[in-house]
């Protein structure tokens, strides 16, 4: 399949993503991927809605109002949960995780879940490059596939 095919393929695509504004300095970095990989593949800039919360918590609920709408294709979610001294960490992961995959089933819309859950700092940058390995990049990548897949079921 040629660029120009996966353009049109994508024409008229329309995408919701949900953003975390805690860890922006990743975030920011994700959002920036997804949206260059949306642009590169004929997705247009009308044809996306970002919105942005106060941290990854947020994202599921955010993400499932969105998918209720009638004007949105699929929703990409974008955070980052990095381990600190605490258990929060892992409260906060597995309930996103619990999350978006519910709103995704309750809405029979495909939400990408590209919410990052590191270690360290340094592991989420690696998956935040402006170059080379992006997750935000990925997860545009997923929905453009994953609006296609359901489009011919």
């Amino acid at each position: 399949m040629t660029v120009r095919q996966k353009k049109s393929k994508n024409k008229g695509v329309r995408l919701a993503i949900v953003v975390a504004r805690f860890n922006d300095f990743i975030t920011e970095k994700l959002l920036d991927g997804c949206l260059d990989e949306l642009a590169k593949n004929g997705v247009g800039q009308k044809d996306v809605t970002v919105v942005r919360v106060p941290g990854a918590f947020e994202i599921p609920v955010t993400a499932q109002t969105l998918a209720k709408k009638k004007t949105i294709d699929a929703v990409i979610c974008l955070g980052a949960v990095i381990r600190g001294e605490t258990l929060h960490f892992e409260l906060v992961a597995e309930g996103v995780t619990h999350g978006i995959m519910h709103a995704s089933l309750n809405t029979n819309k495909p939400i990408i879940f590209e919410v990052l859950a590191t270690e360290t700092v340094a592991l989420a940058e690696a998956r935040a490059k402006k170059r080379g390995n992006n997750k935000g990049r990925d997860a545009a990548r997923a929905a453009m596939d994953m609006v296609e897949v359901l489009r011919h079921i």
